[in-house]
């Protein structure tokens, strides 16, 4: 998959869009392990290139807003920014969700995600649920917004009403 900015050719990846969500455990920003199949379903899970960018900062903001008023849904955030970077923004931004870093590009590797040339994760949104990716969407224009209300939607559909 070509990946673009600004309509000029950036990096490629082969993304993993559909079957078994691949299992991960990060640190967030508590220092705390995080670990996919310990979440509660469904999952969502935001990919960004660089917390300290426009489009970047409107996708977490926007997911911050979405975490705060869906409590069923756990929301992830993921950015190969360090932690001290991501820590520094939320405190500036008022944003307090689940952020994660994928400095060592494990996760990016996971799901193939990682812009080799860039050295950045690309812009994605997935829903995961019961171990399976049920909704994917990666951006091949990068400096693009996510379709916020498409996650929202599959991810409250996916809620196991008791």
């Amino acid at each position: 998959m070509i990946i673009t900015r600004h309509g000029e050719v950036f990096d490629e990846i082969n993304p993993l869009t559909t079957g078994a969500a691949p299992d991960f455990q990060l640190t967030d920003l508590a220092n705390h392990k995080v670990k996919l199949s310990e979440l509660a379903d469904p999952i969502i899970i935001s990919i960004f290139p660089d917390i300290n960018t426009s489009v970047c900062a409107l996708q977490t903001k926007h997911f911050n807003v979405a975490a705060a008023e869906n409590k069923a849904i756990s929301f992830l955030s993921i950015s190969n920014n360090t932690p001290e970077e991501q820590a520094t923004w939320c405190a500036a931004e008022g944003v307090d969700m689940t952020i994660l870093s994928d400095a060592k590009n494990e996760f990016g590797d996971l799901y193939g995600l990682f812009l080799p040339k860039a050295k950045l994760l690309a812009r994605s949104v997935y829903v995961i649920k019961s171990g399976e990716i049920i909704y994917s969407e990666i951006l091949s224009e990068i400096t693009q917004e996510p379709d916020y209300d498409k996650a929202l939607a599959v991810a409250n559909a996916a809620i196991d009403t008791k």
